[in-house]
């Protein structure tokens, strides 16, 4: 870690500029932080984003990306939904996933660049 990332882990603040967060926000940011990395700790859950991050597909298309059984994609997107990460529209007979929250849009491009880019 830089030594410029870690004083501002440490201080509270992201830049000299700024004040402070109070503690008791640091205990609701944390919590927050804390679900919001639960939801992307699960291999199928991340591969399931990183697919949505080239936009919106299909369960049978994430059936057939994921090599999974309908259920298994279903069980996850669920959780994805219930999360607020993910919502879900209805065509005809399909439905359609596509990322939701923009903090998931920069947290599967920062995963992709450290995991998935060639080095």
């Amino acid at each position: 870690m830089a030594p410029d990332t870690a004083k501002r882990m440490t201080s509270g603040h992201s830049s000299a500029n700024d004040t402070a967060i109070p503690p008791e926000q640091m205990v609701q940011n944390a919590y927050e932080a804390a679900n919001f990395l639960k939801a992307l700790a699960h291999e199928g859950r991340l591969m399931i984003l990183c697919h949505l991050s080239s936009g919106p597909k299909s369960v049978t298309e994430l059936e057939t990306l994921l090599s999974s059984r309908q259920a298994a994609v279903s069980q996850q997107l669920a959780r994805l939904r219930l999360e607020g990460l993910v919502s879900a529209r209805r065509d005809g007979k399909a439905i359609f996933y596509s990322l939701q929250d923009p903090k998931v849009i920069r947290a599967v491009a920062l995963v992709y660049d450290m995991f998935c880019t060639p080095e």
